[in-house]
């Protein structure tokens, strides 16, 4: 059976309902998706991606928002980033710090989490290994999606520069994944990759 990683985005959990909609979607044609609770600190979600990645071996990786930042970086694997948001340090310093609530049902029971001047610290030092090493093997790896109505992030100018205009697409969407954009623009996408009809 093929095997598609999906990674959340910000105050969120393995048991969103865009994973849950695309291993409903995608399990009748062969393919297992796997939706992780990502670590809240930065340098710990890394770490245990990388060495998530390793043991599952995926097919492809589908990420969104900060989950495509991290997924960004977990080099040799296709991955799918949607709407990446490359600075999260910027953001989370814009937005404020204190308590946040997560959107979605966590495995460990946790329903909040703060942002501190720490986490905003580990978010500058992980993004400093963004776009390192891209080959021209590496790029042919990558796709990135984003909604032209994404009023939250904006990194399309970052993709550009380093994965190119062949391998980035535009779609009528906002920042957030819906059943449309899901359905209509990632899992083709999705398809075509591993190759499942």
């Amino acid at each position: 059976m093929k095997k598609v990683i999906y990674i959340h985005g910000f105050a969120s959990a393995g048991s969103t309902g865009s994973a849950t909609q695309m291993r409903n979607h995608l399990y009748p044609k062969g393919v297992q998706v796997i939706s992780p609770d990502v670590p809240v600190e930065p340098i710990e979600a890394i770490g245990f991606l990388k060495e998530f990645v390793a043991n599952e071996q995926p097919d492809l990786i589908v990420a969104t928002s900060m989950g495509a930042m991290y997924a960004e970086q977990l080099k040799g694997v296709k991955r799918i980033l949607v709407n990446p948001s490359f600075h999260m340090a910027r953001l989370l310093t814009f937005r404020g710090l204190g308590r946040r609530e997560f959107r979605n049902k966590r495995q460990d029971g946790a329903t909040e989490f703060k942002v501190d001047k720490a986490m905003i610290q580990a978010f500058q030092q992980v993004e400093k290994e963004s776009f390192k090493g891209i080959t021209a093997e590496e790029k042919a790896l990558v796709w990135g999606l984003f909604g032209t109505q994404d009023k939250l992030v904006n990194c399309q100018s970052d993709f550009l520069k380093h994965y190119g205009k062949e391998q980035m697409t535009l779609f009528e969407g906002e920042h957030f994944l819906n059943d449309k954009v899901l359905s209509k623009v990632v899992m083709p996408l999705v398809e075509k990759i591993v190759n499942c009809k």
